[in-house]
């Protein structure tokens, strides 16, 4: 499994580089911030939205501890797309964030 840790997803935010980051929270912790630009699919959703998702299209997958998204990027993985877990998740993120 990939992993990337907080300070190199926010580098990549600050260098404008293109990421796609799927946060697996539920909605209402996404009151707290968010990546922006992040797209919102709730971990327990996340076999039935397969279809919003391109296989050929890297994505960082977030959480509040790192746990959740761990589960979300085994998931994925093992239905070939190329993800990456958000190490520390949301706790440790301390780059742009949004509501």
């Amino acid at each position: 499994m990939k992993a990337i840790q907080v300070n190199e997803l926010v580098n990549k935010i600050t260098n404008k580089e293109e990421v796609n980051v799927i946060d697996v929270r539920e909605p209402y912790e996404l009151l707290d911030g968010k990546i922006p630009g992040a797209v919102n699919i709730p971990l327990g959703q996340i076999p039935y939205r397969l279809k919003d998702l391109d296989k050929n299209t890297p994505y960082y997958v977030v959480c509040l501890s790192g746990a959740r998204s761990q589960g979300a990027v085994q998931f994925l993985e093992n239905h070939g797309y190329d993800v990456t877990n958000l190490t520390g998740g949301m706790m440790f993120y301390q780059g742009p964030t949004g509501v």
